[in-house]
């Protein structure tokens, strides 16, 4: 997994999957002018290309999985806090309405590659500024887009979503599943077993 986020790690985990956790450095800052549906697909590439071009992985016997989730609001993209003001911009822009949840994913495997993006939306409760204040206090949002953590203490500010609910947790795992499949990998195979039994780590 091209990626240091516990939440994605979690999920494939819950798969019964072998992980390893792989974190790639590379420059994720948007280009000019580049859209947001863009961004997080080109990042999730990049996430993915950079760890199957190390070493370990040269023989390609074994997934890459790379993802990039993003908030957007307005056309404006909000990535993770730097601080707990940042927390609180983010939470009071999202409060009382609806945002896009943006997530680009990429696995490369055996010489192939497949890339996508899965959009889920998201609609908050009208919040006060004392609840703005004591959510972001909690400091669960601190390392998430959005400023907010649905399958914590933030589930009690989202009224409902339309689309993928493990998408806003960071990796659409629908999606991901089909695009094993196109790699020739059939769903009766990723319920761990083959994976454990063809595979040293994912």
């Amino acid at each position: 997994m091209a990626s240091g986020s516990p939440r994605r790690y979690d999920l494939l985990k819950n798969l019964d999957w072998n992980v390893r956790v792989v974190v790639p450095e590379i420059d994720e800052n948007s280009l000019p002018s580049e859209p947001p549906e863009s961004l997080c697909v080109r990042l999730s590439v990049a996430k993915a290309a950079k760890v199957a071009g190390m070493d370990f992985y040269k023989n390609g016997s074994i997934p890459v999985i790379a993802a990039d989730t993003i908030v957007v609001v307005d056309g404006d993209v909000l990535g993770k806090p730097a601080d707990e003001g940042e927390s609180l911009m983010m939470l009071r822009r999202l409060q009382g309405r609806a945002h896009d949840v943006l997530t680009g994913i990429c696995v490369i495997w055996g010489g192939k590659s497949r890339s996508g993006l899965e959009r889920t939306r998201v609609n908050f409760r009208a919040l006060d500024d004392d609840a703005v204040r004591a959510y972001a206090a909690t400091g669960e949002g601190a390392d998430k887009a959005g400023a907010y953590a649905i399958q914590g203490k933030g589930s009690l500010l989202v009224t409902s979503i339309e689309g993928d609910y493990f998408n806003v947790v960071g990796l659409p795992l629908c999606r991901l599943g089909l695009m094993m499949e196109e790699m020739g990998r059939k769903l009766p195979l990723q319920w761990g077993a083959f994976l454990r039994q063809n595979s040293p780590s994912v």
